[in-house]
Formats: structure tokens, sequence, C-alpha cells
């Protein structure tokens, strides 16, 4: 396995969770700009922190492996791994790794000529939970382990570690001098987190001993019980700790699935948990009724206005259980349940028991509800509207810029964004978010909305409207489609907290580790310091890719939009009856048969075919006789109403320069393995991960596929399959440039070229969303920065001179 592919797999396996462990690092404090939205974490001075006390943090599973460095390895394991292991750099607000001065002192590139050195200087007080220091010993044990030349150690991920030559002592046994065989720009990435030699040492240690359990730690907390039946995993206060001490005397991880999160929270059984946007809003609502209670009890308010916040017309309740009924479906149950018809009577009966308690159950919830609130900020991953280059019509680069030139990427981020009371502002590149240092906007490379160009560029592919339709009549060749659910589970893993699938989710059924062409990674998360790996997917890792044949690319990066619609005559006249806009949403795996149409009966005879009236594509654009149809695949499980308006606002905006799209919605647990990662589809949602080292972890994202010797295409995480090697040239100067201001402006000329290129386009930074009780401090929505595990806490209670404040 490639050095390159190792590291990719990372990207792909680590929990979104842990990405906020990693941003890129350089000078110039204003490079980058401002976060697209800050942290909202109660931050609270120690002080004002009390000693002691328990937290209970949802998390979606318990870990398989405590190795963040193993394929099986999720967002779990990552946050687990912040608390108890060292990490030699750490993520501030704006997404930018500083180090760690609990672990550091310094560290700092020392020599550049004749080749890259780097010393680390090691906090004096730093010692492993056994008593031992941390030292040189741990750096090579790390290195030896996870720098590819021992197959023995089933690694995951080591971008970085092979460009390592040499690792030794300095001139104490607090230095390490770690020296490159290839410069490496990234190096920051290295060591976090730093696994105690007994770990790493040898290969049997590595791959099993650190599974279950962790014997020797270095955090401000210790690693205590992992129970299985329980679900939780509880990190207590290390006694050895020589920093600040943890406010907590426990931190209990516990696994709830998050549609079980509000229920969970109202039974008193989580403290902090991440919620998805059904979750915030009843949250929202219990504190609104609540406090129209309070005003009515106040006499701020009448009786009748006190009940409005909770209850509809007729006295029904206003959200929850029996919201939707209607006084006359109420009547009719009523009049079913006490009829003459005795077993339909009993039936009714044991419904409205059912559903009686149903409400009484979810109104208990909301009075224990309205005890939290959430805390909102922008996750570190962005949501991008991927496009398949390598068949169909979207392998002609005009198409696909034709199609990111018709969508208003402000209004898509608003339709997920305003409602929550986020900002909106749309991401402007492939490889960074706001804040970070890589950081740039430059989606002008490609063009904003234009109609009049998307147009343009579509007739110059020499797509028309009201063009001749030869397919059989029974092609599925209209507008988009009216979603049809494919999956028959209705719910399931590969969904974010807004329903948008984030490639690495840590959920088991996300998608298959692939090594080929479309084939995906195991599950795993990114440390800190390191990679994001991205979460979780299924086994299957030597399953070949469905779509092996490579497409051919347009190379015409330097023709302007504008000049190319300077050529383009006028388009064909419209037609007013849309012959081809009534195609509806077909089942995954039938899609073929709908169009080869039924073959004739041998026994019957072959008939003449009858003459049929000519069809032409109407208002909608045709080509060679088909009809211009993207199909556009989503997850079809609950969670995903967002990213369903999303791709329904899409589609509205592609029908407006002719453009169909069939909408097929999928079971979560294929979205990706047979749809994404394989390349059936033309176009898809799903959420990239942000990363502290562009250099190194975009690179596989965006590298031009290759042929393999089986002839397969390897696309490594380029899902899109659209690449050039101007991009990849540019991401291995960036990686080997030492001068941290080149490096940048070598990503950023990388993603002026890949937005160029059109094969993904950024639309919105994924909201953050966090049930937490009030109390808590310095916790919550942490948006691109790293938890201080040492500083969370419950307030004070508040003194005297406090409330005369």
């Amino acid at each position: 396995m490639s050095q390159r592919r190792r590291r990719s797999l990372a990207l792909l396996t680590s929990g979104v969770l842990a990405l906020p462990l990693l941003t890129g690092c350089g000078a110039g404090e204003d490079e980058g700009g401002p976060v697209a939205a800050g942290q909202d974490i109660a931050t609270t001075a120690r002080e004002k922190v009390a000693d002691g006390g328990v937290l209970r943090w949802a998390v979606d599973t318990l870990p398989d492996t405590l190795n963040t460095f193993q394929a099986d390895a999720d967002a779990t394991t990552a946050r687990i791994a912040g608390a108890v292991l060292p990490q030699l750099f750490v993520l501030d607000a704006k997404g930018r790794p500083v180090a760690n001065p609990d672990y550091l002192e310094k560290a700092e590139v020392v020599e550049r000529e004749p080749k890259q050195v780097v010393l680390y200087k090691l906090n004096q007080q730093a010692v492993w939970s056994d008593g031992r220091e941390i030292g040189a010993a741990d750096f090579v044990a790390q290195w030896r382990a996870l720098n590819g030349k021992d197959s023995a150690y089933w690694t995951a991920r080591n971008a970085g570690y092979e460009r390592i030559e040499k690792i030794e002592k300095g001139k104490t046994d607090l230095e390490v001098r770690v020296t490159f065989a290839k410069p490496y720009a990234d190096w920051r990435s290295l060591f976090s987190p730093l696994y105690p030699k007994q770990v790493t040492g040898t290969p049997d240690a590595f791959n099993e001993g650190a599974r279950g359990a962790l014997k020797v730690t270095a955090g401000p907390f210790a690693l205590g019980a992992i129970d299985k039946k329980t679900g939780t995993a509880a990190l207590t206060r290390n006694p050895r700790w020589w920093g600040r001490q943890a406010k907590l005397d426990t931190l209990v991880l516990t696994a709830v699935p998050r549609a079980e999160r509000a229920a969970a929270l109202a039974a008193g059984k989580l403290d902090l948990a991440e919620i998805d946007r059904t979750g915030a809003d009843r949250i929202a609502l219990a504190r609104r009724d609540a406090a129209g209670k309070d005003a009515a009890g106040k006499g701020g308010a009448g009786k009748g206005d006190a009940d409005k916040g909770g209850a509809g017309s007729g006295g029904a309740p206003a959200h929850g259980p029996g919201a939707a009924m209607s006084p006359a479906q109420a009547t009719l149950s009523w009049a079913v349940a006490f009829g003459t018809d005795e077993d339909k009577a009993t039936a009714e009966k044991e419904s409205r028991d059912k559903h009686v308690a149903a409400v009484k159950r979810y109104a208990d919830e909301q009075t224990a509800l309205r005890n939290f609130t959430v805390r909102k900020s922008l996750e570190p991953a962005y949501t991008q509207l991927a496009m398949n280059g390598s068949t169909g019509p979207l392998a002609d680069e005009r198409v696909r810029r034709a199609v990111a030139r018709a969508l208003d990427r402000k209004a898509l981020a608003e339709l997920v964004l305003k409602p929550l009371g986020l900002p909106a502002k749309p991401v402007g590149s492939h490889v960074a978010l706001a804040g970070q240092r890589a950081y740039a906007d430059n989606s002008d490379a490609l063009g904003g909305q234009d109609m009049q160009a998307a147009q343009a560029l579509l007739a110059d592919a020499g797509w028309r409207r009201g063009g001749k339709i030869t397919e059989p009549a029974g092609a599925k060749a209209g507008p988009e489609s009216a979603p049809q659910d494919d999956g028959k589970t209705p719910s399931g893993p590969g969904t974010g907290n807004d329903g948008l699938y984030i490639v690495g989710q840590d959920d088991e059924a996300n998608g298959d580790p692939r090594s080929a062409a479309g084939q995906r990674p195991q599950a795993r998360p990114a440390g800190p310091g390191e990679r994001p790996a991205a979460a979780a997917p299924d086994d299957a890792q030597d399953r070949p890719s469905p779509v092996l044949a490579p497409a051919p690319f347009g190379a015409q990066q330097e023709v302007s939009l504008l000049a190319q619609a300077a050529r383009v005559a006028a388009a064909g006249t419209a037609d007013a009856a849309d012959a081809a806009g009534t195609a509806g949403a077909v089942d995954d795996g039938k899609r073929s048969a709908a169009r080869d149409g039924d073959a004739a009966d041998p026994a019957e005879g072959t008939p003449a075919p009858a003459k049929q009236a000519t069809r032409t594509s109407g208002a909608m654009l045709a080509k060679d006789g088909k009809a211009l149809t993207l199909r556009f695949v989503l997850p079809a499980g609950p969670g995903s109403e967002s990213l369903r308006a999303v791709g329904d606002r899409i589609a509205q905006m592609l029908r407006k320069v002719g453009v169909n799209t069939e909408t097929t919605k999928v079971a979560d647990e294929s979205f990706f393995k047979d749809h994404i990662a394989s390349g059936q589809y033309d176009l898809a949602l799903y959420s990239w991960p942000a990363t502290a080292y562009p250099a190194t972890d975009a690179r596989p994202i965006f590298a031009k596929p290759e042929p393999a010797a089986d002839g397969s295409l390897l696309v490594e995480q380029n899902y899109t399959r659209v690449g050039t090697d101007h991009i990849d040239q540019l991401f291995d100067q960036a990686v080997g440039e030492l001068d941290e201001d080149q490096s940048r402006e070598l990503i950023r000329k990388a993603d002026a070229r890949i937005w160029a290129a059109a094969g993904s386009i950024p639309l919105y930074q994924r909201p953050e969303l966090v049930a937490v009780k009030p109390g808590l401090a310095n916790a919550g929505a942490f948006g691109l920065g790293s938890p201080r595990y040492q500083d969370i806490g419950w307030k004070k209670p508040p003194t005297a001179k406090d409330k005369k404040k």
C-alpha cells in the first residue's frame, strides 16, 4: 500500500468529532480571515468552575479500539485519546495548531539544509502514568510502527512518518531531534497523539495491546472502566497529571444513538450531547412553552395566551404526538372507539391508549428538556455537490461548469443555516475553512451564479432546447422526479446532524473500506495534530468497484466562460410542450430496464412498429437524441430532511437552465459504498471534514485518477474522478515546501485549479448543535477548536457578591 494511500485512509476513517484536532499553521494572524462562527462553549475562568463532579457526554458508539492509528478506530477513539494521551499540537478557536505547553516547551525547524531537522523540547514534568519520562524512545517506537517499512504493523495511516530518516535524543533527555529524508511541511501533524513505547514497540502490542485498554497514559484524565453492557467509558482524573488539575472527577462517555438523545437528555442520562435539528427544535419549543407559562403565572399574559405555546386549535397539542390530528379525525376516532362494531372499537381503544401514553411521554420529556440549552457553531466540515466526471454528460468539463454556474450557493447555505441563526456564507475553498491560514475564497476561478453563462456552456457542449428525442418512449428523461425511497430501512447511519452525509461519519454502515477505484478504507478517527480520517465504514476492502474505466477529462482550464458564451449561437426555439418533463424518481437497480424497454415475445412475431409522432425535449436540453438527465442520488433515512431539501432546491435551479434531474433515494447503508465510492451517480451531496494539513490530506481527495495494472481506476478518495496533473504537482510542491507562506500559496493555487475543474462545488459549513445543561462550563459547540478537557466542569453557585452585580 502506498504511503499516500495510507494517509488517505486516515481522512476517510476518522470521526468527525475528532476533526477539530487538526488545522493549518503558519505566520500572519489575519491570514485566512475570521472564522465563520466562533465557539459556543460558555467560556468560564477556572476559578469560577467547581472542583469535582461528573459529566455524562454522549458518543455514537463505544470504540472497537483505543489505537487511533488502526483502521477501525472512530470518533470515540479520538475523543478518549484527546483526554488521556499526549497531544503535542492542539487547535485554537480558529482551527490553527499551536504547541501544547503541557507537553512541549518548544518545537521548531532548526535546520533546513542539507536536511530538515525538527527539535522538540519536552516539558520536564511530562511523565507517563507509570512514572517514566516521556522521551525519545516513545518517538522512535511510534515512527517505526508507522513508517510503513514493517508490514507486521496493522496501520491505517502513516503519511509523514515515511519521510523521517532518523530520530535521536538531543543534548538532554528532554530533547528529541527528528531528521527528515524529504522535507515535510506538515511536520506538526506527527506524534499526536503520542503513544507510549509499550503500545508501539512491537507489532503484537500495536495490533492487539491497545484495542480494549490503555495501561499507560499521560493526560489530564486516565482511562477507567469500559462497560459494554451499559455503553459507557469512564475517564477519571489523573493523579499523576503535572498540569492544571482536571475540574471534573469523572467524564463518562455514554453511547446513545442520535435519534434517542432527546429522550436520554430528558431522562437525565446525559448532560452534554450533539443533537440534530429535530432535537434542537424540541428544546427550543420546550423553553418557549415554559416561558409562556411563566409569563402567565406572573400576570404577564392571560391563561389563554399562556396556553398558546403548548396547545393548538381545539386544545390539541401544538407539537409532538397528536399535533397533526384535526378535530374531525379526533371525533371520528371517538366514534369508532365507542361504536357498535366491537372489533373495531377494541382496536381503536388500544390505539387511543397508546396515543395517550405517547402524548404523556412526550409532554414529560418536554418538561425535562426545558432545563437544557442549545449551543451552536459550525462544524469543521463542509457540504459539497459532487459531480461524477467519469462518464455521461458530466465527463464534459463544460457541462460540469454549467451545473456549477446554475447554483445559487448563498441561497443553499441560507436554506440550511439561516433557520438555525447561524451565518450562511458559502464556503470558498475545497482545502480549508474560514479562519484557517490556508483559507482563501477561490470560487472566482469558476465564477458565481450566472444563468446565461451556464446556458452558453451547455450550448457550446452541444445541448439544445427542443432537441429531437430518439430514445424509447419509456425512457426516463424528464425533470426532477418526486423522490422515491429505494431503501427498505427507514433509518441508519450515513447522515449528519442536519441530514447531510459526511464522508467519514463514524457509522459502520456508511460504506466499505476500499483500496482501488471507488474503494473506501475502514473507519478510523483523526487524532490531534493529525489528519481527520473519516469515520466508520464496513469491511469489504477487496471488493472491486463496478466502475473501472477512466473517462476522458476536458483540459481547457484557460478557456474563460465569457469567451465561451460569446461563441454560442442563439439556443433553439423552446417547445411549449415539454414531452420529456414527466420522469419520476426510479428505484435503484431498475434504471437500465426502464431505459431498455420491454423485449418483444418471439412467439408472437414482430409486428411493424407504429409510426410515432416526433418527440422533442421541449424547454429542456437534448443532444444526439437523448435528453440531458442527471441521476441525483440521496440517502433515504430519516434525519436526511435537510439534505433532501437542498437536493430539491438544486434540482429546481438546474431545471431553469434546461437540465433534468432524476432523484434516486437509496438506503443509508448503500449510499456510500454502492453509489459514491463505486461511481454509480451523476450528482450527490456529502461532506468532507476540514484538515489542518491540506498539503498532505487534501491531495488524495483531488488526485488525478490513475489506471491500475488490472485495468481498474485508482481514485484514492477522489470520488468525483476529476483531477489534473497540475493539481497533483501543486500539492506535491506544497508538502515539501518549508516556507509556510509559500506552502500555503501553493495550496491556494491548487484550490483555484480544483474550482476550475468543477468536479465538486463547496456549498456551506455544516451546523453544529449541542444540547447542554446551562451550568456546564467550557464545553458545547467547539467549532474549529480543540476541547480543553481539564477546564470542563460545572460552574460554582453565584456568591452574594455576584448576585449584587
